[in-house]
């Protein structure tokens, strides 16, 4: 079974605690229950995503060591608004882990700021766990998520330079985790904190149960979206599936008497696209698009890893159908209205060598969403 790579999700033998690195969470600069409509950013263009909307998708395109993809990725992501006018993406939600190590505000000009400069389109984000770290020998103190709130999180838009020359403005979402309404789909942005395999507080879970609720109402005409930087399923063995991620998950969907229509993370430098059937026949794609850029990428697991272990999933089942872990590359999603419902489209390109002019498309996969409200327990 030599070099066979698994298909279900892996969990690492051995993980170390590492709670107390926990990180308390930033003033919100919005009122609650932290939504923002993207009418506020795009204007009378939303009247042109009434009826298909694409966006792009992916994590980890910082990187504080060299990196030859990371400006190739944020280049070739302009480059699809600019050469698919039929189908140009609307906007980019960044999967988290936009600075590394420790979300310093002087690492953004190079890390983001620059790479993205010309990037045509607004730029919405979750935070990953190194944009909440902390560097204990910084030369001035500073707060966890300090510069990722002056640059996603601020009270209004204006120019965010931190002296790098670049003319992005600074994007208005009204607290760290948070909501994106938008004509057809409505994403569910979750902050998990600065641990290896997330922390979620009390309030946060609470909050995010009564959107699930909230969102349910409105789900014939908006697909529900969740966002959350750690990814829950992964079978990859630098950081493998988070058992913390799942157990939070699936009790605020119990609780909440809903399943979201996807789940989209990164932290894992890869792509993987699973598919998780629940005990009610609803297929729910659970994907990581975390190659967004930083150095190293991450390995899926082979059958005969001694780190690994295949995740024991009880009353469903969950399959890897698709990955990519040997290049970089990115989501183009989609969000479709057809005379039977939504539709959700998604598109993962890959990039094989740092001059790439153009991303080569690796992944399609269409996905009927199903409008079952009631989870079944």
């Amino acid at each position: 079974m030599e070099n066979i790579k698994y298909n279900v999700p892996v969990v690492l033998h051995h993980t170390s605690d590492d709670s107390h690195n926990f990180k308390p969470l930033p003033i919100p600069t919005g009122e609650y229950p932290y939504r923002l409509n993207i009418e506020k950013i795009i204007g009378e263009a939303t009247n042109g995503i009434q009826d298909r909307m694409f966006f792009h998708m992916v994590g980890d395109t910082g990187s504080v060591r060299h990196s030859d993809f990371q400006a190739t990725v944020a280049h070739t992501l302009a480059q699809q608004i600019e050469g698919h006018p039929d189908a140009s993406p609307t906007f980019f939600f960044h999967l988290g882990d936009i600075v590394y190590n420790h979300g310093e505000a002087h690492e953004y000009p190079v890390q983001f700021l620059k790479p993205y400069n010309q990037y045509p389109a607004p730029i919405f984000a979750i935070a990953g766990n190194h944009d909440g770290d902390i560097n204990p020998n910084a030369s001035s103190p500073y707060q966890s998520l300090d510069a990722f709130m002056d640059v996603f999180c601020d009270t209004h838009s204006r120019p965010v330079s931190y002296g790098s020359g670049a003319n992005r403005k600074s994007m208005v979402q009204p607290n760290v985790y948070w909501i994106l309404e938008t004509p057809l789909a409505r994403f569910i942005g979750l902050y998990a904190n600065v641990t290896k395999h997330g922390i979620i507080t009390d309030e946060q879970r609470e909050w995010f149960i009564e959107e699930l609720r909230d969102a349910a109402i409105q789900r014939d005409e908006q697909a529900i979206i969740v966002c959350i930087h750690h990814a829950p399923y992964s079978a990859d063995t630098n950081h493998g599936s988070s058992i913390a991620m799942i157990d939070f998950l699936e009790s605020a969907f119990a609780e909440a008497s809903v399943i979201p229509d996807a789940v989209f993370s990164g932290h894992v430098h890869n792509y993987q696209r699973f598919h998780k059937t629940y005990p009610d026949g609803i297929t729910v794609p659970y994907i990581v698009a975390g190659a967004g850029g930083y150095a190293d990428l991450h390995t899926i697991a082979s059958h005969d890893s001694a780190i690994v272990t295949p995740l024991q999933t009880f009353d469903n089942d969950v399959r890897l159908v698709s990955y990519c872990d040997d290049r970089f590359g990115f989501l183009k999603m989609g969000v479709v209205k057809t005379d039977e419902g939504l539709k959700l489209t998604g598109a993962y390109y890959t990039l094989t060598q740092p001059d790439d002019m153009e991303a080569k498309l690796y992944d399609r996969f269409e996905i009927p969403l199903q409008r079952q409200i009631f989870y079944e327990v």
